[in-house]
């Protein structure tokens, strides 16, 4: 019966090649251009970025969602890209920025989308906050605004207590209608590697609940997660953009009200008034999740 297994796998790994512990699912075909799923609305005036994280492999999976998204991009015209963390994996010589960057975004450098990133743990910060392309201008945590949106990037993984305090005096500050947070450590997530970083979660959740932010983005767990409102606050985990850790959404956790963790994906958003847009869409184009959801109200 075991020599009868050994020979049989070659052929299930063939037939069915995602079985648990591959970590490259075979590309789906990608849709033609004629057919590409486009759901936001693209409202004249709104706000539209693209949102990727824990991309930056350079290998063949980062340039299929980098495709993907220039291909989104004739329809929806995006003007920037957040990235949520974990920008270049090993080394960060000139070459390597090349290749796990400027090359497999080119297109949408070329169209002068501009993108913002955020330090993950695989980030070498001293190098990442003095990259041009990357928007930092010299700061671990910075803010920038796009119309009535206010984004506020962090470094989650030196949260230190000057951070905070330059957080608190930024929210405090902020007369933006819609406040957005994005960083690489997830505060909720039912992603079984790493799990949520609950020390985190209790520094900067006093933060967002007192200001009302709206919106938070992170990333580190290798999956796609839209997470149940938590306290009020919209989260979602973009960190498969690149990297792809597979079947590891917990099944039993019930945080989530939408998820991928089989296959690579990014978002697009568009913020229009009281209402934001999203949609999730996998490297070969196909849309795996997709919604509205309302500016909450503000607190007394």
């Amino acid at each position: 019966m075991r020599w009868s297994y050994i020979l049989l796998l070659p052929l299930l790994l063939f037939l069915y090649p995602g079985l648990p512990g591959d970590e490259t699912p075979p590309k789906a075909p990608p849709l033609p251009q004629s057919a590409l799923d486009v759901r936001l609305p693209l409202i004249d005036g709104s706000v539209r970025w693209a949102i990727i994280g824990d991309n930056g492999t350079g290998e063949g999976p980062e340039l299929d969602v980098a495709n993907e998204m220039q291909r989104y991009w004739t329809k929806v015209k995006f003007d920037f890209v957040t990235m949520d963390g974990d920008n270049i994996y090993g080394g960060h010589s000139p070459k390597d920025f090349e290749m796990k960057f400027e090359q497999p975004y080119k297109p949408l450098l070329d169209e002068d989308v501009k993108f913002y990133a955020s330090l993950g743990n695989h980030d070498d910060a001293q190098i990442e906050i003095n990259y041009k392309p990357y928007s930092m201008g010299g700061n671990r945590y910075y803010t920038f605004s796009k119309k009535d949106v206010e984004f506020f990037v962090l470094d989650s993984t030196y949260m230190t207590p000057k951070q905070l305090s330059w957080l608190d005096d930024a929210l405090k500050g902020s007369t933006a209608k819609w406040k957005i947070a994005y960083f690489h450590h997830p505060l909720y997530t039912c992603g079984k590697y790493h799990g949520p970083d609950i020390d985190l979660r209790n520094q900067l959740m006093p933060l967002f609940t007192k200001y009302g932010v709206n919106a938070v983005w992170y990333g580190h767990e290798h999956v796609y997660e839209r997470l149940k409102p938590q306290q009020g606050i919209y989260f979602f985990l973009e960190g498969e953009s690149g990297q792809l850790r597979y079947h590891n959404i917990r099944r039993s956790c019930d945080l989530d009200a939408a998820r991928l963790d089989t296959d690579r994906s990014f978002m697009l958003v568009e913020i229009a008034g009281d209402q934001m847009f999203f949609q999730t869409i996998s490297r070969a184009g196909a849309t795996v999740d997709s919604g509205q959801l309302d500016l909450q109200p503000k607190k007394p």
